[in-house]
């Protein structure tokens, strides 16, 4: 499986800053460490309680964003920037849009799904309770409750609540999701001009991708793609498609997992033959090519 198509962009994170204390009492502080120890470029402090999440310095709140106000026009100037920079043209307004709800929806998904995966304990986080700085690649998060199974040894701590089976936790990890993103699809939805479906099929794309693209670095790849599949049949409003999990055969007889996205990034549109790996654009052949290579090297 090959990286996320634009993934977050962010440096190594800072390990010092607010919340580190209180990231140690938290029932879900050890998926975040675990998820900075594979993946360096995206750090998550948890608040306590009475604590402030940061300010300034290039820190943007997830409520302010879904404002779709001046806080997303800023969040938006730096992609507008980054794709003259590095693609020298610019984009169309709706494609920046695009890149920048991808580089946020892309690691808030992990926020949520990274402690399911690994502990089964899935954090609810309003866009009130989440702050991202993303060119340090760090996460400001407040959580006070989450969802656990009856044989969890958090299951008595303050802020649990315990849910009877696996199915159900899963669809907690759908609910958790869903409640932070749909204020956030609303503020960028206008300005991808996206509405709907297109952006649940976006939020589909962003939940598994990112798991997946974490459980490979964590070596579990296989457990990943039975999850994903069980998360997201297909069947579960308001998220549009499925995990969308297939086989590819390579030269050598080797098998190549991939999966088709259920939306397109409009990457495209700055480099037409330079196509996603799982985009529905690109046939099998060129993804064959590409999932070879990546391997390869």
């Amino acid at each position: 499986m090959s990286a996320p198509a634009l993934p977050a962009d962010a440096a190594p994170a800072d390990p010092t800053g607010p919340g580190t204390a209180a990231a140690a009492a938290s029932p879900v502080a050890a998926a975040y460490a675990r998820l900075s120890e594979v993946f360096p470029g995206l750090s998550v402090m948890e608040l306590g309680a009475g604590q402030e999440a940061p300010r300034g310095g290039g820190w943007a709140s997830a409520a302010r964003l879904a404002e779709g106000g001046p806080d997303l026009d800023a969040f938006l100037a730096w992609d507008d920037a980054q794709v003259v920079r590095d693609y020298g043209q610019p984009a169309r307004p709706d494609v920046v849009a695009g890149f920048g709800l991808h580089r946020y929806a892309w690691p808030a998904c992990l926020l949520i799904t990274v402690p399911w995966f690994l502990l089964r304990r899935v954090p609810r986080l309003p866009v009130e309770h989440v702050t991202y700085q993303r060119e340090l690649g760090r996460m400001a998060v407040r959580v006070t409750t989450f969802a656990c199974l009856p044989d969890d040894p958090a299951a008595g701590l303050p802020g649990a609540r315990v849910v009877p089976d696996e199915e159900a936790l899963r669809a907690e990890v759908r609910a958790a999701v869903a409640e932070h993103l749909e204020p956030v699809l609303g503020g960028f939805g206008p300005r991808m001009r996206r509405r709907g479906r297109a952006l649940w099929g976006m939020a589909t794309d962003e939940i598994v991708e990112g798991l997946w693209y974490v459980a490979e670095l964590l070596g579990e790849n296989g457990r990943a793609l039975r999850e994903l599949e069980l998360l997201l049949p297909g069947s579960t409003r308001p998220y549009v498609g499925s995990a969308a999990f297939r086989e590819l055969t390579g030269p050598g007889g080797e098998p190549l997992p991939t999966r088709d996205r259920v939306s397109c990034c409009l990457f495209y549109t700055l480099r037409p033959e330079d196509t996603c790996v799982t985009c529905p654009r690109t046939c099998d052949a060129d993804r064959i090519t590409k999932l070879t290579a990546t391997t390869a090297s």
